[in-house]
């Protein structure tokens, strides 16, 4: 097996990698508030664009949907080309979504500029937990991953929180300005990563300085889709993905059917994001091994209760079940830290590994919104869809168990030799 990126000199030496890690925050701060820009404006957009909420929970939707042909093939392009040329390829993609977004005219036009945010997306999501693998060392990967995943709910926070009480304001009520200032300061990130952007040095074999080809680093999908454990991961990033990306693309409109205003509900929406900051980026320091599943277990039962208490509350006890939803937020730091560490991934193929999580993940991703928008049009209200959302994070909290003894058993095997298809018992 060729040597691990890491495996021939220190991260901790490579004093650049905190400025790396400002410009992929800086680049996921942008994919957040592209992914937020519609929520806050759902009823502008439906009522100007003629869309019913089953079409906007299917617009909402579109983007995961290419994300999930995408992704795989984004991978293998990461470890092939590198992440500097990847990621400002991502933002540049990301970017053009936003402006399209902002010149929608109907609903065909409207979900063809949220897919293009598909093809953008998995540069940026599956090339950070690459950079972390590489420029980071064991010790320091939990708070760098904190850190970065701080950034898309930052994004989305700002989005949520000036759509209606400051730009639109400010825009004397125009959507599509709203949007296109989204997508301006995308750009400009993504600007500052192109400038601020560099390869790992060169030590030891890297797949950007080897002679390794584009095919080859497709064989390495069905490899690791032979470890139980990457299955079960894998299992989970759906579940995830299907209850984050169902709730917070919805909660504004859940919030507004409940009262408040458009205004309110994009404000009190942020109250989860706000407190998920927190949980990003102290959760991946505490996830030690020997705590990762009691804490998954524990935050899928209290995401699971927030959902209920989000459909069926009002007042003090609708605050409540708004902090709960934060603990959501700290299910992907742990799943991703326990793909990052299996010692048949590593640094050298953890684009390809991303590749797979976000593709899993983006299924639920996909299926979230377009479940809440089908259930609301059908009931007249969101309560059966939270329910689902609910019972799908019992479901997981079951699955996390199983994930803790498929982990045990993998960590008293020989590892397989992913990259000539050799397999131990793992």
């Amino acid at each position: 097996m060729p040597p691990e990126p890491c495996s021939t000199f220190d991260p901790s030496q490579l004093k650049y990698r905190w400025v790396m890690l400002a410009g992929l925050w800086l680049a996921y701060a942008s994919f957040g508030m592209i992914i937020g820009g519609i929520p806050p404006l759902v009823v502008y957009l439906s009522e100007d664009l003629n869309l019913s909420r089953s079409s906007m929970g299917s617009v909402m939707a579109a983007w995961p949907l290419v994300y999930i042909a995408f992704a795989i093939p984004a991978g293998a392009l990461i470890d092939r080309f590198g992440l500097r040329i990847s990621i400002t390829l991502g933002i540049i993609l990301i970017s053009l979504s936003g402006l399209l977004r902002a010149l929608a005219v109907n609903y065909t036009t409207l979900f063809v500029a949220v897919a293009i945010f598909g093809l953008g997306g998995p540069f940026i999501s599956i090339g950070a937990p690459k950079l972390i693998s590489i420029w980071f060392g064991q010790k320091d990967r939990g708070t760098a991953m904190g850190i970065y995943l701080t950034a898309p709910a930052i994004g989305r926070i700002a989005a949520l929180a000036t759509a209606n009480s400051l730009l639109m304001p400010l825009y004397d009520a125009s959507w599509r300005l709203t949007l296109g200032t989204y997508a301006g300061v995308a750009f400009l990130a993504g600007v500052v990563w192109w400038v601020l952007g560099r390869e790992v040095p060169n030590v030891g074999a890297t797949p950007q300085n080897s002679s390794a080809t584009l095919s080859s680093s497709f064989k390495v999908f069905p490899l690791l889709l032979r470890i139980w454990v990457v299955r079960i991961v894998l299992l989970m990033s759906f579940g995830s993905f299907l209850f984050n990306h169902g709730l917070y693309n919805w909660l504004p409109e859940i919030l507004r059917a409940g009262g408040m205003t458009a205004a309110q509900a994009g404000l009190w929406a942020t109250l989860p994001v706000a407190i998920g900051i927190v949980a990003t980026v102290i959760i991946p320091r505490l996830a030690i091994p020997s705590r990762r599943i009691p804490m998954l277990a524990a935050i899928l039962i209290t995401a699971a209760a927030s959902a209920m208490i989000i459909g069926t509350s009002t007042g003090a006890l609708l605050t409540i079940g708004l902090v709960l939803a934060a603990a959501s937020r700290g299910l992907l730091p742990i799943i991703m830290l326990v793909l990052m560490d299996l010692p048949q991934v590593g640094s050298q193929r953890m684009g390809a590994a991303g590749g797979l999580f976000f593709t899993a993940g983006e299924v639920g991703g996909v299926l979230g919104p377009l479940l809440l928008g089908v259930a609301a049009d059908a009931t007249g209200g969101f309560g059966g869809g939270l329910l689902i959302l609910a019972v799908s994070n019992v479901l997981l909290a079951f699955l996390a168990v199983w994930l803790g003894a498929a982990l045990k058993r993998n960590s008293s095997m020989t590892p397989p030799d992913i990259d000539t298809g050799r397999r131990s018992n793992g």
